[in-house]
């Protein structure tokens, strides 16, 4: 057997998060949901843009820094190195990438300029269309 050694890791495809899932489309209030499933990237990423569309820029940043580390620990659990794709395609991982994306949004505001370029980055790293999508 022969590795290509040039192809890289292959991409982290989280599982997907059925109770938090189930909750936030039934209508519950997505901080219950965070608050009832801590570790959902998906609920802390649906908490920080509410509070975003809101203008309450400060709490978007904290929430999404909660899902963001919630991922982290969600995909190293999945075999995720430390780098490597992490695709959009995949729904499950949109909670993570959702908290990325509002992460940098929110560090750009608050004019945090080196975060926001570093999760820029990030954000490419895992999955270069995310970009493209949010467009």
């Amino acid at each position: 057997m022969v590795d290509n050694l040039l192809a890289g890791p292959p991409p982290t495809l989280l599982p997907v998060e059925e109770a938090p899932l189930q909750g936030l489309e039934s209508g519950q209030d997505p901080a219950l949901v965070a608050q009832r499933f801590p570790s959902s990237s998906l609920a802390w990423a649906t908490v920080s843009d509410q509070a975003w569309a809101e203008g309450r820029v400060l709490e978007s940043y904290a929430f999404a820094r909660v899902g963001y580390h919630r991922g982290l620990d969600a995909l190293r659990r999945n075999g995720w190195k430390g780098h490597g794709p992490v695709p959009w395609s995949h729904v499950p991982n949109r909670g993570f990438l959702r908290c990325l994306i509002a992460l940098g949004r929110a560090a750009a505001a608050i004019d945090e300029a080196d975060e926001a370029a570093r999760i820029a980055a990030f954000i490419d790293d895992c999955d270069p269309s995310i970009a493209r999508e949010q467009a």
